[in-house]
């Protein structure tokens, strides 16, 4: 017996009723997106290593999926390397592409590619896959969708007050109310470090800090610990921890605190002029929390930094996003700031199924089916098939020839289970019997009658 075949893990097949679900999702995203002004733009699944590499830090740069090169590619490496068993020299030997992790770094590649051809500021929307070699659980796949919108060649922080909005926009239209907007600034974090001593371990004490949801505060101070940060800077961290009061509170003790950086203190303004702000305007579902914590891991982030969350349901952040400075730049484009926002596409399906906040979501069907009892009928059938669909009416002819009675009742049953409307039984000439499977109404027409009919008009 053949082995049942199956799929990669971290990945998955989706039935027609989880596409469309997935499409309303999409489609309202879309939506705000163009309703603030993003146009859409799409860039390869996989793209030369060199571009992807180095850019999301050593955690990031392991997650990435490497494409082996074509043909013979272990021909040129000596045998000499491959007893070394060195991975990570050999596959820069012997692969030269990877699939895409995110679509910001892609994004930054497109800008600098295409900036002749670009009028700045670019604000682009982008909704496509993107690949990680993570574990695999709950709300964490090795291929997913993200849904991107960023603006490129503007440094003004209305744009973050703007993205606030779009989240906002977008959960609400969905039906997600209390979802929480968390937001920090990189230049605090960076402030942060310079007070206690440890600027030189600012990667790692970001990467270590953003696990606190994860590890607790304990056991990001033993991380902190064994890359090499001081007991001394982190008894000045404490402090942080226990900050508390409303957004402004909580950046009035942080000033305070910060005030001999000034690189620290800038992040405060920056934060504090987005907040109030967004205040100001006023949101419709969604509130925003400043939370000294949000680091993101991802070491092109200079300024705001965003992370969103459904309050309701334990899945992880359904967003995020911030400011990159020079993301551009490592591809030779300077001075071109940037900000963006994700939506995770996949973990919002996971919490609007949970919350149950999913209408009835139509496949997509034909609204006439025209049912096949006579071989010598079908000609005329396919006649008044092409009338309807030019006239932009979905119609079908079920395929197979019924034999019996048994074979009638299998297409009665299949129009009755995919819910079709109107069902064509009978062709006699031009006379079609239509009947209208809502209400049961049956009766005889012509062509034009039929149309009519069907077109409601």
């Amino acid at each position: 017996m053949a082995q049942k075949p199956s799929i990669p893990k971290g990945t998955r097949d989706f039935s027609s009723t989880e596409v469309a679900k997935r499409n309303y999702i999409f489609d309202t995203i879309k939506h705000s997106f163009e309703n603030f002004g993003f146009q859409p733009i799409e860039t390869p699944a996989f793209e030369n290593s060199s571009t992807l590499m180095g850019k999301y830090g050593e955690e990031g740069d392991r997650l990435i999926f490497k494409i082996l090169n074509s043909g013979d590619y272990l021909n040129k490496i000596e045998d000499k390397l491959l007893n070394e068993k060195n991975s990570k020299f050999l596959t820069s030997k012997i692969s030269e592409k990877a699939l895409r992790y995110d679509l910001t770094v892609p994004f930054a590649r497109y800008v600098v590619q295409h900036q002749n051809e670009i009028d700045f500021p670019f604000k682009r929307y982008q909704m496509q896959p993107v690949w990680r070699a993570d574990r695999p659980q709950k709300g964490r796949f090795r291929e997913f969708y993200q849904c991107d919108a960023d603006v490129v060649g503007s440094k003004s922080l209305w744009q973050e007050v703007e993205f606030i909005q779009l989240y906002d926009d977008v959960f609400t239209k969905l039906g997600l109310t209390d979802t929480l907007i968390k937001i920090n600034n990189r230049k605090i974090l960076s402030g942060i470090a310079e007070i206690i001593g440890a600027s030189d371990k600012l990667i790692d004490f970001t990467v270590a800090l953003d696990k606190i949801d994860k590890i607790g505060e304990e056991g990001i101070i033993t991380e902190m610990l064994s890359k090499g940060i001081t007991q001394d800077a982190i008894e000045k961290l404490k402090p942080l921890f226990s900050l508390s009061g409303s957004n402004k509170e909580k950046l009035d003790q942080l000033k305070g605190m910060l005030q001999s950086s000034d690189e620290g203190s800038q992040g405060v303004a920056d934060l504090k002029f987005v907040i109030d702000n967004v205040t100001k305007l006023g949101l419709q579902s969604s509130n925003v929390k400043f939370d000294v914590t949000l680091a993101r891991g991802l070491n092109y982030y200079t300024g705001a930094i965003f992370e969103v969350v459904a309050d309701k349901v334990s899945m992880g952040s359904i967003g995020g996003g911030g400011r990159y400075d020079d993301l551009a730049g490592i591809f030779g484009l300077k001075d071109m700031s940037g900000v963006g926002i994700s939506f995770g596409l996949d973990r919002i399906y996971l919490v609007l199924e949970e919350l149950g906040l999913f209408n009835d979501v139509s496949l997509p069907k034909p609204k006439v089916v025209f049912l096949n009892f006579d071989v010598d009928k079908t000609f005329l059938q396919l006649k008044a098939i092409k009338k309807l669909r030019e006239n932009d009416v979905k119609c079908e002819l079920y395929p197979d020839v019924a034999q019996s009675n048994k074979q009638q009742k299998k297409q009665w049953k299949y129009v009755t289970n995919r819910k079709i409307k109107y069902v064509i039984s009978d062709v006699r000439g031009e006379i079609f019997t239509i009947k209208n499977m809502t209400n049961g109404e049956q009766k005889d027409c012509n062509a034009n009658e039929l149309l009519k009919t069907v077109k409601n008009l």
